[in-house]
C-alpha cells in the first residue's frame, strides 16, 4: 500500500532568522528533515512529498538522490495556488498558513498520508504508529501523534502550540494556543489563559489523513479566505484551527496516538546547540548510523 510523508518546507523562519528548514544542525550537517525521512522509510512510508520554497528544490533534491526506497514530488506554496475569487494584497508577504501549505500537494497525493514540519524532530516511534494507523483509516477518520507540552516548549522565546482535549483516544477539540512561555522555575503560561498544564497534550502537526480530506480542506480555505479582510496582512489558517472546525461539525473523527518518542525543534536561533548535541548523542548511541543515506 503506498503511503505518503508530507514535508511542510516553506515558511519563513522569521524568528529563527533564517532558513531553518534546510539548516544542516545534525553531526555531519543533516537537516532535521532528513531524520524525519530515515524514521518514515523504516516505518514503512514509500513516497515523499515536499512543499517547498523554488530556492530550496535543489537543495532538497540533493539530500534525495541517494534515497532510491521512495517516490520524490516537488510543489510550491505561492499564491498561484489561490483560488481565483481571491485578490491577494500587494502589501502581503507571508504565505497563508499550513492548511494553505497542505492543499498546495493535492494534485501529488492520493492515498493516505502524514503531514509534517521539516524544521521538527519527531523520533522514530512516531513514525511507526502513525503508518500503522494510517493503513488502517477510514473514510472521514484521521490520526494526530501527540506530545507533552512540557517537552516542546522554548526557553528561548514563546511558541505557538495546539493544545488538545483527548476522550476515549479521540480528539475533542484543539485550542491553537500562541504566546506560551516557560518560566526559570519550570510553570508555563500562554498570553491570554494563564497557567497551563505541563502533562496537556498538543499538537506538533503530525497529522495522519485519508485523501479525502482534500475536499473538507478547500471548502473550509476557500471560506477562510472570503471571511479576510484586505488588511488582515498576517492571516493564516492553521490546521489545529480547521481540524477544530471539523472535529465540532462532526465531519472528522481523530484518533490520538500518544507516544514516548522525544520531540525536538528550533523555533529560535538559541534553540540550535540544544538540538546539535541531542542529534550528535543519539549517532553515539548508535539510534542513528553515521551517515543516513
Amino acid at each position: 500500500m503506498k503511503t505518503t510523508l508530507l514535508i511542510m518546507a516553506a515558511g519563513l523562519g522569521s524568528r529563527y532568522g533564517g532558513d531553518k528548514q534546510v539548516d544542516g544542525i545534525g553531526p555531519h550537517g543533516e537537516m532535521l528533515m532528513q531524520y524525519s525521512i530515515y524514521d518514515a522509510i523504516r516505518a514503512g512510508f514509500n513516497k515523499l512529498v515536499f512543499v517547498i520554497k523554488p530556492q530550496y528544490k535543489s537543495i532538497i533534491e540533493g539530500i534525495c538522490k541517494d534515497i532510491a526506497e521512495v517516490e520524490t514530488e516537488y510543489v510550491y506554496q505561492d499564491y498561484s495556488s489561490l483560488p481565483s475569487f481571491y485578490q491577494v494584497p500587494a502589501e502581503r508577504v507571508k504565505p497563508f498558513g499550513t492548511v494553505h501549505a497542505v492543499l498546495c500537494a493535492k494534485n501529488a497525493i492520493n492515498e493516505p498520508f502524514a503531514v509534517i514540519n521539516a524544521d521538527d524532530f519527531y523520533g522514530a516511534e512516531a513514525f511507526r504508529i502513525m503508518h500503522a494507523k494510517l493503513v488502517a483509516l477510514k473514510d472521514r477518520e484521521a490520526a494526530m501523534v501527540a506530545y507533552r507540552l512540557k517537552n516542546t516548549v522554548s526557553p528561548n522565546g514563546a511558541v505557538t502550540r495546539g493544545v488538545c482535549s483527548v476522550r476515549d483516544g479521540l480528539l475533542q477539540a484543539v485550542r491553537e494556543t500562541y504566546r506560551i512561555t516557560v518560566d526559570t522555575d519550570g510553570s508555563i503560561r500562554d498570553g491570554e489563559s494563564g497557567a497551563l498544564d505541563p502533562e496537556s497534550l498538543v499538537s506538533m502537526n503530525m497529522w495522519g489523513f485519508g485523501s479525502d480530506i482534500f475536499n473538507d480542506m478547500n471548502e473550509e480555505f476557500d471560506a477562510f479566505l472570503k471571511a479576510l479582510s484586505p488588511d488582515e496582512l498576517k492571516a493564516e489558517y492553521a490546521l489545529p484551527t480547521m481540524i477544530d472546525r471539523l472535529i465540532n461539525g462532526n465531519r472528522l473523527a481523530v484518533s490520538v496516538l500518544d507516544t514516548s518518542a522525544v520531540w525536538f525543534g528550533v523555533t529560535y536561533r538559541e534553540d540550535r546547540q540544544t538540538v546539535a548535541d541531542s542529534l550528535a548523542l543519539m549517532h553515539q548511541n548508535g539510534e542513528y548510523p553515521e551517515k543516513l543515506f
